[in-house]
């Protein structure tokens, strides 16, 4: 009695194995599907996160001849080395100094309206400031900078830096930033209503920031439309905070304006 093989596929129809490799940040592969071509710049369990050249996000689960590369299946991996890659560049984007030490603090100090706002800051620039020795001092609200220009009395060895939410022309944060403003004291912002809005929304798996009606609080507002829990806010915004990676994650209109203050206040 003849015995047969349970699998009945003819050879020339098999699929062979695609080649295993390593999701190292930096290749470029494309996602057959959806067509997505990007490089690796994180890799989790289970997941791969691709940039493309317009810097959008994409995340992608690791399956089995899941990828092309250079046209040719294969089967991502996470990443095997043991030993941790040293980044070539802060999350500001500037170039990272290994083992360099926090320098003593300056003078000079950055006030920064909000507490969301301070940890964004602290997530982004945080290396850059401690090789700078720069401290950042959480300021609760804008009607109390004129008191605490008045305490710090910045001058050319002090200088004062200060980011505000919601830095529009005729609002009232505008004008309490220009009666601060001096040579030795820079009051700059944002135009967003809140800092979140400074978060791509590509960053957080979104299309766009709703639109919130006037007179409604904005987070609220915004967790409702997405569907995100509204009781709790807080632990919203630290799931937002921890998809952002580095500067590319963040609008450009507070990347120069922190820019600008880091500046201002490390002049000679």
């Amino acid at each position: 009695m003849r015995q047969y093989q349970p699998d009945l596929t003819p050879p020339w129809k098999k699929q062979r194995p695609a080649p295993e490799i390593e999701a190292e940040p930096g290749l470029v592969v494309e996602e057959p599907g959806t067509g997505f071509c990007g490089a690796v710049i994180r890799c989790e369990a289970g997941t791969v996160t691709l940039e493309d050249r317009f810097g959008k996000h994409r995340v992608f689960p690791l399956e089995p001849r899941g990828f092309l590369l250079e046209g040719r299946p294969v089967t991502l991996v996470r990443p095997t080395s043991s030993a941790p890659v040293r980044p070539t560049r802060t999350a500001s984007g500037s170039v990272a100094v290994p083992g360099a030490r926090a320098r003593v603090a300056r003078a000079g100090r950055i006030y920064v309206e909000g507490r969301h706002d301070a940890e964004l800051v602290e997530k982004v620039w945080g290396d850059d400031l401690r090789v700078e020795g720069v401290v950042v001092e959480y300021l609760e609200g804008v009607d109390d900078l004129p008191a605490v220009v008045a305490e710090f009395a910045p001058g050319p060895d002090a200088r004062l830096g200060v980011l505000v939410d919601h830095l529009v022309p005729g609002t009232k944060e505008w004008r309490i930033a220009q009666s601060v403003t001096s040579e030795h004291a820079l009051v700059v912002g944002h135009p967003y209503i809140d800092i979140w809005e400074a978060v791509k929304p590509s960053a957080v798996g979104i299309e766009a920031w709703p639109r919130v009606p006037h007179g409604q609080d904005w987070k609220t507002g915004v967790c409702r439309a997405l569907g995100w829990p509204s009781e709790n806010t807080g632990a919203v915004w630290q799931a937002i905070l921890e998809r952002v990676g580095s500067y590319r994650d963040l609008e450009p209109e507070l990347l120069g304006s922190v820019e600008r203050l880091i500046d201002h206040v490390t002049v000679p």
